[in-house]
């Protein structure tokens, strides 16, 4: 009997530790993350959202306002609509986000300036573009820095 035990601390800590695999690393809905370019183009208070991030952070809007609007008669039409990236799409996604503010994030959240709210634009790139006068408050650059973005989802979070 050469079995050898695990100690509880052996079982928290480390890289397979319980609070690495379950507590740490959970995925979180209405979020996204990619890497930040520069928008020299955007106001202090927008950052460009790349379209495939803004159609996943933003697909039940989009779905509700497909329905709503008598574009779909019900969530498989309207998704397939988004699936095909038919141009009605595209109007609505940018309706839905002109109400919808995004908070941005960059780990790691030392003090308050590390998770600020924005305003998305729609942009064609695939990186959040980002005002180079708002990175110092993320301790931010853009040498392939990531961020997380957030949808807030009731009126009083936003």
């Amino acid at each position: 009997h050469n079995k050898v035990y695990k100690s509880f601390s052996d079982v928290i800590e480390g890289k397979e530790g319980r609070f690495r695999e379950t507590l740490l690393g959970k995925r979180v809905d209405y979020s996204g993350r990619s890497v930040i370019v520069v928008g020299p183009s955007l106001s202090l208070h927008q950052c460009g959202l790349p379209r495939e991030i803004a159609i996943e952070l933003f697909q039940t809007f989009v779905i509700r306002g497909l329905i709503k609007q008598h574009l779909a008669s019900n969530i498989g039409i309207a998704k397939s609509k988004i699936r095909e990236k038919e141009p009605i799409v595209g109007g609505i996604l940018q309706e839905v986000m002109r109400g919808h503010p995004v908070l941005l994030n960059r780990a790691p959240t030392l003090h308050r300036l590390g998770i600020q709210a924005f305003q998305p634009i729609l942009v064609e790139e695939r990186a959040i573009c980002l005002h180079p006068l708002v990175c110092k408050g993320f301790n931010a650059d853009f040498d392939g820095d990531q961020m997380a973005v957030h949808v807030p989802l009731s009126l009083e979070a936003q």
